[in-house]
C-alpha cells in the first residue's frame, strides 16, 4: 500500500469551503435519489408492483429491487473509478449525478402493475440498477474532490462534507415523503403522492450540475496527467495488487451500511406493519435520528484529524455491537421517544466510523488508483451490509414476538467489521508524524510506510 509521494498544497479556507460545499451538495442530491426509493419500498411499492404476493412477500420483493441498487454500486464505482483515474475526478462528478438524476425521475413515471403488468417491476429493477451505477461513481469523485485539495491536518474535516451528504439527502427525501404522507389521504398517497419526490429530483439534479460545472480538477490528478503516471487499467491494478485491502475495507464498512438501513428502511417497514405505528410518526422518529447523525459528522471528523481514523472506526464498531439488542428492544416499545433514542445511538455508532472514511479510504491508496480503489472498497461494503439487511431483517422479524434475530444478525456483522478494521493500518498523516517523531531518528516505519500522505 506504499503511495506515490504527491504532496497536497494548502488551500485557502474560502476555496476549501466552496469545494466542500459543491461536494456535499452533489452527494446530498444523489443520496436523496437513492433514499427516496428506499422509503417508497418500505411504504408503497410492494402492493403497487407486486400485488399478487402476500403483504410480507410484497415487502420482501420491494426490498429486493432496493437491493439491486447496491449490487450495481461496485460496478458503477469500477466504471466511474476508471474514468476518474484515467481522465480526471471532475468528469465523474458530472456523469454520476446526471445518470442518477435521470433514473430517479424515470422511477416516478413507471406505471403500476395494474397498468402494464409484469413490465412494471422489470422497469423498476432496471431504473434502480441505473441509480446504483450512478451512486457507485459519485462517492469516489466527491470525496477525492475534497481529500486531494485539503490541507493535511484538516483532511478528515473537509472530507467529512460529502459524508454528511447522505444525511441531508435522507432528510430531504423523507421530509417530502412525510409532508405528503401527512397532507394526503392514503388513497391519494398510494395513487400518485409517492411519485412526487421522484419527479422533484429533477430540480436539485440540475442545480447540482450547474454547481459542479465550475469545479477545478484536483492537484493530484493534474500532477499524474502531467507526468504520465496514470494507471492504464486502474481496476486491474487494484484487484491484482490490493485485493486483500479491498476485502478488508468492504468487510469493515459493512456494519455502517447495515445499521443505517436497519434504522432508516427496515425499522420503518417493521414499525408500520407489525407495530401499527403511524407512518408519519415513524418517519419523524427516523428523521430526528438522521439529523443528529448529520450534525455529529464534522465533529467526529475533527476527532479523526486529532487522534486518528482507525481508533474511531474501532470504537464505532464496538458501539454498534453492544447496541443492537437495546435498539430492537426500544423499537419494540412503539413509543416515539424510545424508538428515537434507539435510532439515535445506533446511528451515532455508525457515524463514528463513516465520518472519517472519506479521508481514511483515499489515504490507503496511491493517487494513480485512488478513485477506483477507494470507491470500489466503499461500495463493496454497501453490498455486504446494505443490500441484504432490509430483506434479511424483514424475514427474521416475521412473527408476533420481538425480532431478536435482527439484533443477532447486526451484532455478528459488527463483530466482523471490528475484526476487519483491526487488520487495517492507521493513515492519518498528523498522527503518524507524531509517532514517527517519537521513534528513534524520527523516521516513519511499519504502518506509516503503508499509508503515506495523500
Amino acid at each position: 500500500m506504499r503511495q506515490d509521494p504527491s504532496p497536497v498544497p494548502s488551500s485557502a479556507p474560502p476555496s476549501m469551503l466552496r469545494l466542500a460545499s459543491a461536494s456535499l451538495a452533489g452527494t446530498a442530491i444523489e443520496f436523496y435519489d437513492f433514499f427516496v426509493y428506499g422509503t417508497a419500498a418500505a411504504l408503497v411499492l410492494g402492493p403497487l408492483f407486486f400485488p399478487s404476493l402476500s403483504p410480507l412477500a410484497g415487502t420482501l420483493a420491494a426490498f429486493g429491487t432496493f437491493g439491486i441498487g447496491f449490487l450495481a454500486r461496485p460496478l458503477g464505482s469500477a466504471v466511474f473509478g476508471h474514468i476518474g483515474d484515467r481522465y480526471g475526478r471532475r468528469p465523474v462528478l458530472l456523469g454520476s449525478l446526471l445518470l442518477t438524476g435521470l433514473a430517479t425521475v424515470a422511477v416516478g413515471c413507471v406505471p403500476s402493475y395494474a397498468s402494464i403488468g409484469i413490465a412494471a417491476p422489470f422497469l423498476l429493477l432496471l431504473l434502480r440498477f441505473l441509480q446504483g451505477l450512478g451512486l457507485g461513481g459519485e462517492w469516489g469523485g466527491a470525496v477525492l474532490l475534497t481529500a486531494e485539495h485539503a490541507p493535511e491536518h484538516r483532511r478528515g474535516l473537509w472530507s467529512s462534507f460529502p459524508q454528511a451528504g447522505p444525511a441531508v439527502g435522507f432528510l430531504l427525501a423523507n421530509g417530502l415523503m412525510l409532508t405528503l404522507s401527512a397532507t394526503l389521504t392514503d388513497a391519494q398517497f398510494t395513487a400518485w403522492g409517492w411519485r412526487v419526490p421522484f419527479w422533484a429530483a429533477a430540480v436539485p439534479a440540475l442545480a447540482g450540475l450547474w454547481l459542479r460545472h465550475s469545479v477545478e480538477e484536483t492537484p493530484q490528478f493534474r500532477a499524474l496527467a502531467e507526468t504520465g503516471r496514470r494507471a492504464r487499467s486502474p481496476l486491474g491494478e487494484v484487484v491484482r495488487g490490493h485485493w486483500r485491502l479491498l476485502l478488508l475495507t468492504g468487510g469493515a464498512l459493512a456494519i455502517g451500511y447495515a445499521v443505517f438501513y436497519a434504522v432508516t428502511t427496515w425499522s420503518l417497514a417493521y414499525a408500520t406493519e407489525h407495530l401499527r405505528v403511524d407512518r408519519t410518526v415513524m418517519l419523524a422518529c427516523v428523521m430526528a435520528a438522521v439529523a443528529l447523525k448529520g450534525l455529529a459528522t464534522p465533529l467526529v471528523a475533527l476527532c479523526g484529524d486529532r487522534w486518528g481514523r482507525r481508533p474511531l472506526c474501532l470504537a464505532g464498531c464496538a458501539l454498534c455491537a453492544v447496541w443492537m439488542f437495546p435498539f430492537v428492544a426500544l423499537l419494540r416499545t412503539a413509543d416515539p421517544l424510545l424508538m428515537t433514542l434507539g435510532c439515535v445511538v445506533a446511528l451515532l455508532g455508525m457515524v463514528t466510523m463513516f465520518a472519517v472514511v472519506g479521508a481514511y479510504l483515499p489515504e490507503l491508496y496511491a493517487p494513480r488508483i485512488r478513485c477506483t480503489g477507494a470507491a470500489v472498497g466503499y461500495n463493496l461494503g454497501g453490498v455486504l451490509g446494505g443490500a441484504l439487511t432490509p430483506i434479511v431483517a424483514t424475514a427474521l422479524a416475521d412473527g408476533s414476538g420481538p425480532p431478536w434475530g435482527v439484533a443477532v444478525y447486526l451484532t455478528v456483522i459488527a463483530l466482523v467489521s471490528l475484526g476487519c478494521f483491526a487488520l487495517l493500518p492507521e493513515t492519518n498523516p498528523t498522527v503518524l508524524g507524531e509517532r514517527a517523531s517519537k521513534a528513534a531518528g524520527g523516521t516513519r516505519t511499519g504502518a506509516a510506510e503503508a499509508a503515506a500522505p495523500v
